[in-house]
């Protein structure tokens, strides 16, 4: 039986003790190295192996709002960069005032107006694009709105598309920017195998580079082979094996060009309802996500990956309150079992599972104090005075800001953004 390591996880459990069950070890996955060498399973987990439920109605954040006092605050040492990277990082992270740091933690969704006033406002660590950031627009137009962004902070930014292929791209629907959109996981395989999967994430990275972007929130990870269920036709469709070679196979495409990768969206959605539109409750145990949903983000991971992004789903086996994406216990188990030492993001914490659970303010906290770097944010102008004023008034922690901006500023010169 493998013991719990993560204090917070351990915690919970204790707390959850009359609906308590045995779990076994998890398998042997195949890969290099397994994720059971990382994983320890807890002894005693509710959550049987059925489907989750459907979105709940939508209740009140005064009603559904959780006293963040409940959740111990992450705290997580920077490993994983070279030495010359973190002491020039550290450089930069002592210059920074409160605001400045704060700011480098937010991937705001770009405005429509007046972007580059308030990514310098705000002193933004990124900007999120979407389709209407390149809609009708020439590859010279783009260019030179991601240049006007970059010029107006004291700080490089991560430029950032789901550019994942078939049902969500963002700028290959764009004919002038390229002649056919990007085909989906399920479409490269089906046509060429893992060889096009390979060249296509390839040629991706490197159309995305000319523009100006240097993050894409890709690949998929998780796991769906039902095709009725939400995240199907993103997926790579096959089975946990297949789809973590997919992972490697595309995560290692996108270093050769310097493009940063994130994984998503773990811990997994499998087969399960859209948290875009309410509150999901994942039911199933522990040991699925060992001997599935995690191998994809073990693989990635080991490919080296760049980021992993944290969906909004309760996943009752990791934690029975808290959506995943504001869980200590979640991240726990990303940093310290599956030995994730990279940028780890929110989701938009402007979706329905988030909205339904707490107001905006509180979700920014929460996710700083769940041991996140960054947050997905449409709200950011409110979000960023509620964080800054949670470290004034010591819900979080100097420290604990600092180790998130000092990751994120290591990941940009580790990806050239800063030079």
């Amino acid at each position: 039986m493998f013991k719990l390591k993560t204090a917070a996880a351990a915690a919970l459990l204790i707390s959850a003790a009359a609906c308590l069950c045995s779990c076994t070890p998890a398998i042997d996955n195949g890969l290099t190295r397994s994720a059971k060498d990382h994983i320890t399973i807890p002894e005693a987990v509710t959550g049987t192996s059925g489907e989750t439920s459907a979105p709940e109605e939508s209740s009140s954040p005064e009603d559904s709002g959780t006293d963040v006092s409940q959740q111990p605050a992450a705290d997580y040492t920077v490993t994983g960069f070279d030495q010359s990277i973190l002491d020039e990082a550290n450089t930069l992270l002592s210059s920074m005032s409160l605001e400045q740091k704060v700011g480098q933690m937010f991937l705001a969704r770009c405005p429509e107006t007046d972007a580059a006033g308030q990514a310098a406002a705000y002193y933004l660590g990124g900007y999120l694009l979407f389709g209407r950031d390149f809609e009708n627009k020439t590859s010279d137009q783009v260019i030179a709105d991601i240049q006007s962004y970059q010029d107006a902070n004291t700080t490089p930014m991560f430029i950032a598309v789901d550019e994942e292929g078939g049902t969500v791209n963002r700028v290959s629907t764009n004919s002038q920017l390229r002649p056919y959109p990007f085909w989906s996981p399920q479409e490269l395989y089906a046509e060429g195998g893992l060889d096009l999967v390979r060249s296509d994430a390839e040629d991706k990275s490197i159309l995305l580079r000319n523009l100006g972007i240097n993050l894409n929130l890709a690949p998929v990870c998780d796991v769906s082979t039902d095709s009725a269920s939400f995240i199907y036709q993103r997926s790579f469709g096959q089975p946990a094996a297949e789809t973590a070679e997919y992972v490697s196979t595309v995560v290692s495409a996108m270093n050769r060009q310097q493009m940063g990768s994130v994984l998503k969206h773990f811990p997994g959605y499998g087969n399960n309802g859209d948290t875009h539109e309410g509150t999901i409750h994942d039911a199933r145990s522990y040991e699925s996500f060992t001997e599935s949903d995690f191998l994809p983000f073990q693989s990635g991971i080991e490919a080296g990956a760049t980021a992993v992004l944290v969906s909004h789903t309760i996943v009752d086996s990791m934690d029975l309150e808290r959506p995943a994406s504001l869980s200590t216990a979640v991240h726990d188990i990303l940093r310290n079992d599956l030995g994730f030492n990279g940028l780890i993001m929110t989701d938009d914490l402007s979706m329905g599972a988030i909205t339904n659970y707490t107001d905006a303010q509180d979700a920014a906290v929460q996710a700083v104090l769940a041991g996140n770097d960054l947050l997905c944010s449409t709200d950011f102008t409110t979000q960023i005075p509620a964080v800054i004023e949670a470290v004034n008034n010591g819900t979080i922690s100097q420290e604990r800001i600092d180790q998130s901006v000092l990751r994120i500023l290591a990941t940009k010169i580790q990806l050239g953004i800063i030079q």
